[in-house]
């Protein structure tokens, strides 16, 4: 059975769908934008300031489902400009040190214009 993941510590869902989803030991973490949860909106104008925020919301989304950084297995990106690629990483690294496998594609927009978009694949502890 599947259960539904909910913190009010990040965004809550622009749509019909949850956070996360905790199955057979493993959480998958919606797609996360660098909405400020307690506004609301989206604050930095900037790629750093943004995946700061993007880490921030799947850090409580991940501890929501009793997970962590240290334990995510796959993660997939999303970035609206491959220029961004450099300072993205930058800031990715500090949060994901234990190195999951991870996918990352240029898409020509996302939601609410961000410049990223991060998802996770993580055990849960």
């Amino acid at each position: 059975m599947n259960k539904k993941i909910h913190t009010e510590k990040a965004p809550q869902a622009i749509g019909p769908y949850s956070q996360a989803v905790v199955h057979g030991g493993l959480v998958y973490t919606s797609g996360q934008i660098a909405i400020n949860p307690e506004t609301g909106n989206v604050e930095a104008t900037d790629i750093v300031g943004q995946t700061e925020q993007i880490m921030k919301n799947l850090g409580e989304v991940l501890k929501a489902a009793g997970a962590s950084f240290d334990t995510a297995i796959k993660t997939t990106c999303f970035l609206a400009d491959m220029n961004d690629f450099a300072a993205f990483n930058e800031v990715y690294g500090k949060y994901f040190t234990s190195k999951p496998a991870r996918s990352c594609v240029a898409v020509k927009t996302l939601p609410k214009n961000v410049l990223a978009e991060v998802e996770v694949i993580a055990e849960v502890e």
